[in-house]
């Protein structure tokens, strides 16, 4: 094949493409590399392919074509490493270089793609996720307003009624003051009550400043009992949770972990709402796997999953609720892939459903 040839292969060539010797001396670029990186080819001609790298790259070049070389011959080598423009950015890059069979002396041939654009798509979908997310958090929080406003009004209530008791202890001729102190105290108790309450739900809505951290399965489940024990109160639920003691600890985003089982836990009420209020009961149960995983099962005995949607209720919009937005279960299972987990579900036995959200110990993911 003469020269003219092999360069009009390489400028048919979508990505970038580099020949160089041993020396890292370039003999022969296409014209997709000339644009990716802002060289005309007569300047990279006769130049070293290394003004194409980033420092450590650039110098660690020489040494790895070398060492390559020593150990049997260059192999196809692939992979991701940032690339210098002819202007000074950076962008990043994949490589696959290989040697050219029979040439003697040693030649080698790269073909570069630029990966700015995936990097830009994946980030804007990273960003994307994010908001879907924390609008699942919202709808999440906003079914389960009613059983919201029953937790914080407990504690304002036993505030009112404490207070009233002190303004009656104060009326009287004479007043004991120790049961107006403990009045006292007890309005203080049940006003940092309301506040941890609100604290507990502004985390859950906001989501946590600390992102993922190590904790317990015991920690989660105090902070998912605040919200859900109420919720399961006004929908006339038994809800019960039980956790095996060797529970491993866990290294998550904990609203968004707890987002996702309020979520399960309020689809169950749901489920739930035609059966007799005498016969509804949820379980949370936890343990260990045989591999170390953690799992959390969400348990109901209503009349499980509609056949209809029983294939694809992980897919988004799909819901059998009038006003139901079909996001709930997609988030969740996003939720739970992004901390390497899954969720899936399992009929129960007579009847019910099982979800079930299994996660890495923290020592597989920190």
């Amino acid at each position: 094949m003469s020269v003219q040839q092999i360069q009009a292969v390489m400028d048919a060539a979508v990505d970038a493409v580099v020949l160089f010797d041993l020396t890292g001396r370039v003999e022969a670029v296409n014209r997709a590399l000339e644009r990716m990186f802002g060289w005309p080819a007569q300047q990279l001609c006769g130049g070293n392919v290394r003004q194409l790298m980033p420092e450590p790259e650039r110098s660690a070049h020489d040494g790895c074509i070398a060492k390559l070389l020593r150990t049997g011959g260059l192999p196809i080598l692939a992979r991701e490493l940032p690339a210098l423009r002819r202007d000074g950015s950076t962008f990043p890059a994949y490589l696959s270089l290989g040697q050219v069979t029979g040439a003697d002396p040693s030649q080698f041939i790269g073909f570069i793609r630029d990966l700015t654009d995936r990097r830009r798509g994946e980030e804007n979908a990273r960003q994307l996720n994010g908001r879907l997310v924390q609008v699942a958090r919202l709808a999440t929080m906003g079914e389960m307003v009613a059983g919201i406003a029953h937790e914080i009004n407990q504690p304002l209530t036993a505030i009112a009624n404490y207070a009233r008791a002190s303004e009656r202890f104060l009326e009287s001729p004479t007043p004991d003051l120790a049961d107006v102190r403990e009045a006292v105290q007890a309005v203080a108790a049940e006003a940092l009550r309301a506040g941890e309450i609100v604290r507990r739900l502004r985390r859950m809505v906001r989501g946590s400043a600390e992102a993922r951290q190590t904790t317990t399965v015991q920690a989660l489940v105090e902070e998912l009992q605040s919200v859900a024990l109420a919720d399961a109160r006004v929908n006339h639920t038994r809800l019960g949770f039980h956790l095996a003691p060797d529970m491993p600890q866990l290294f998550v985003d904990r609203a968004q972990v707890v987002q996702l089982l309020l979520n399960l836990i309020h689809n169950a009420l749901e489920s739930l709402a035609q059966d007799p209020a005498s016969n509804r009961e949820i379980l949370v149960r936890g343990r260990r796997t045989e591999t170390g995983d953690c799992e959390l099962s969400v348990c109901d005995n209503g009349p499980g999953v509609a056949p209809e949607i029983l294939d694809r209720m992980f897919e988004p919009f799909r819901s059998t609720k009038p006003n139901g937005t079909g996001l709930g279960l997609p988030m969740s299972q996003t939720i739970a892939q992004a901390h390497n987990g899954s969720v899936r579900h399992q009929p129960g036995l007579p009847r019910g459903a099982y979800f079930v959200l299994t996660l890495p110990p923290a020592d597989n993911q920190s």
